[in-house]
């Protein structure tokens, strides 16, 4: 492995970590203790809703950071790809690592009967829209120009598309192959 690509792996895992891991993680677990109030426990119809929340939001979220890994860059600000990766969930939706984070704290929230847990999510979500809104689209505008434009145009940023966007031409961060 060169040295690109296992700084691309250790910089994606430390920032999964540290990031979502915390937000998705940590802090709905002190929030509500992690505490299961329904009788029944996990095989309760509420604790398997809340479950499968959780499980969908993780593996949406463990598949976006592999393809930022694999395109040899980080989710993170300071250490992007070298192209718009739009590949995998990015062809549905153009912010799924958000949209998945949303999914575990409210599968916590559900599963937890956690009040604090839900206003949390709350918080959390209009943090990242502004996040979205104020830094992260002007920066990939900057960065990525008319291919993000173009990408932007296609594919909305938080109600994903049925169908994935397949771009009517091919550049570097439009292959299916190391990317996708």
């Amino acid at each position: 492995m060169d040295r690109v690509r296992v700084r691309s792996w250790v910089g994606t895992t430390v920032f999964l970590l540290l990031a979502p891991g915390v937000v998705a993680g940590l802090v709905p677990g002190l929030i509500s203790g992690w505490r299961i109030p329904w009788s029944g426990g996990w095989a309760s119809p509420v604790a398997v809703v809340a479950g499968a929340g959780i499980a969908a939001g993780a593996v949406v979220l463990l598949d976006a950071f592999v393809r930022f890994a694999r395109a040899d860059g980080t989710p993170a600000p300071p250490a992007p790809t070298a192209h718009l990766v739009v590949v995998g969930p990015y062809r549905h939706v153009r912010n799924p690592m958000y949209l998945a984070v949303l999914a575990i704290v409210l599968g916590q929230a559900l599963l937890c009967g956690s009040w604090g847990t839900l206003v949390y999510a709350g918080v959390v979500l209009v943090a990242v829209v502004l996040f979205v809104l104020g830094y992260e689209e002007p920066t990939l505008e900057a960065e990525y120009g008319d291919e993000y434009r173009d990408y932007r145009r296609h594919v909305r940023g938080w109600v994903p598309r049925l169908r994935p966007w397949r771009p009517a031409a091919t550049g570097p961060g439009r292959t299916e192959g190391p990317v996708g």
